[in-house]
């Protein structure tokens, strides 16, 4: 009872466990460097905190260690134990190391093998248990009882979020000049609450701004809400903030010391991570690039200028495969490339009329073909899927609207998700065997058995008449399929997207679907 009644932690309780952490056992202090060429181009100042120069390449190792260090003899004698699908392991586990510790860690069966080897080299000892992280956390604690171990979580723990908060003592020592905002990519909390409670502390007058991802925005959900909410699903794209729910105590913390949310896509991180390459030639993970996404935004959308920015650049470990989505996607994002859909008549000479009407479109001289599929038809129209450079934002419905003007119906697909993923790479598949056809994307785990699963659940009278997957080197598949459900069906088979339980969007309606591959 007396627990439930602790006081809760004040802001200068924080800034004296921030001041004395013992992180510099295992971290270093980051460079904060300019980002010259974003600076420029934004017209603002853009500091970037390079915390994916750490030796495990993320920020969590400062959380951990100064958790670890703080437990008795008799519990590091013990041992630890943490769930983790990545960074905090090996921060765990490197701090476990440096004290002579035995660390176990709780990963998920889908966690990449990069990360299970970085974190067995680090010492660790690895359980794999469960598909997400959420059932990890349930054995790490089941393992915590039976063996005797101390849980270090990732990020709701006072010691945790102290050690985070070095960074931000970092930044305003290596700064002292005028500092507009920081921003702060957030998962569980840990970081931006770290950082939030320094900077409020020492120097109020600068804003810190949280950074979630659109599909995973647990903690400005919470903040709108006054409570903490659980999310359904999050977005995996992301995997270092994919948090379906918020530490008790870092929504505390960021409820009252954070000014601002703001949320980005996927896109604009893919974006911000070539950003990140082109001033500093390092890649980073997409948490660590959300942070100068929400820059780029919040400059845009506010028409900033002359103002300084700090972005956290709070990890560095991705598979180097998912380079490939990124790069494809970072024009989309940087909007400097437009996916159209356009509609030509199928008759001689009309495909150069096209071709020389590209050429004439405004900007183009120096404007470039990106992407052209294509596929004759049997009727009277083609549809050709074409990607052209932009000059700048929002130029997409005007080019549409061009094209349309004489006499080639478009249609903008710029930031169509399914067009992007997948239709770019499936142009030209109709066929008038597929009736009843339903299209939908899913997202499957990467573990041997989920595509068995889905198999063995489909009825024997439903026939699988689209299949397209691409592997992006993540822990997760985006598959889009064709299966032919007779009307009478239809509630069947809801009922089997309910019992499969993998994420999934219907896009049986979507135009871009219509045009190139339904018959």
């Amino acid at each position: 009872m007396a627990g439930s009644m602790k006081t809760p932690m004040t802001l200068s309780d924080y800034l004296k466990k921030i001041l004395t952490a013992r992180v510099y056992d295992v971290a270093v202090e980051t460079p904060l460097e300019m980002a010259s060429a974003l600076s420029a181009r934004m017209d603002n100042t853009v500091l970037l905190k390079r915390e994916d120069q750490q030796s495990v390449f993320s920020f969590k190792l400062r959380g951990a260690y100064n958790k670890l260090v703080q437990l008795s003899p008799d519990q590091l004698r013990k041992g630890v134990i943490c769930a983790s699908a990545g960074n905090h392991a090996q921060g765990v586990a490197l701090g476990a190391r440096k004290l002579g510790a035995r660390a176990v860690v709780v990963m998920p069966e889908t966690t990449p093998q990069l990360k299970i080897d970085a974190v067995r080299a680090l010492g660790g000892e690895v359980l794999l248990y469960g598909e997400s992280y959420s059932d990890a956390y349930q054995h790490a604690l089941e393992q915590q009882e039976k063996q005797g171990l101390t849980f270090v979580h990732p990020f709701d723990d006072p010691d945790v979020i102290a050690g985070q908060g070095t960074i931000a003592m970092e930044i305003l020592r290596q700064h002292q000049g005028p500092l507009d905002a920081v921003f702060v990519a957030i998962g569980g909390g840990g970081l931006v609450a770290g950082v939030a409670c320094y900077i409020k502390a020492v120097r109020p007058e600068i804003r810190v701004i949280g950074v979630q991802m659109n599909d995973s925005d647990a903690m400005a959900q919470s903040a709108r809400a006054h409570e903490r909410v659980q999310l359904h699903d999050v977005g995996l794209f992301s995997d270092g903030t994919a948090v379906k729910l918020v530490g008790q105590e870092t929504f505390r913390l960021a409820h009252e010391w954070v000014d601002e949310f703001v949320t980005v896509d996927t896109d604009a991180v893919c974006a911000a991570i070539k950003d990140v390459f082109i001033d500093t030639r390092s890649i980073v993970e997409p948490a660590g690039a959300m942070a100068v996404a929400a820059i780029k935004q919040y400059v845009q959308e506010r028409g900033t200028h002359g103002q300084t920015y700090a972005a956290i650049l709070c990890g560095a470990n991705m598979n180097f495969d998912r380079l490939r989505f990124i790069a494809e996607r970072a024009q989309v994002g940087e909007e400097r490339e437009a996916l159209l859909a356009v509609t030509i008549p199928e008759e001689r000479g009309s495909f150069r009329r096209f071709c020389e009407l590209i050429g004439q479109l405004p900007g183009g001289t120096a404007r470039s073909v990106t992407e052209f599929n294509y596929r004759i038809t049997e009727g009277t129209q083609a549809h050709v899927f074409v990607g052209l450079t932009t000059a700048s934002r929002g130029e997409s419905p005007q080019l549409a609207s061009t094209f349309a003007r004489h006499g080639f119906a478009a249609i903008d697909l710029t930031h169509d998700e399914l067009a992007k993923e997948h239709i770019r790479h499936l142009v030209g598949g109709r066929t008038s065997a597929a009736g009843d056809e339903r299209l939908l994307r899913f997202v499957f785990p990467e573990r041997p058995g989920a595509l068995l699963k889905f198999l063995s659940l489909l009825q024997p009278n439903w026939n699988i008449s689209l299949f397209h997957y691409r592997n992006q080197g993540a822990d997760y598949g985006r598959i889009l399929v064709g299966i032919q459900v007779p009307p009478p069906d239809h509630a069947a088979f809801l009922i089997f997207l309910e019992t499969l339980g993998y994420p999934w969007v219907e896009e049986t309606d979507n135009p871009a679907y219509r045009l190139f591959l339904k018959a």
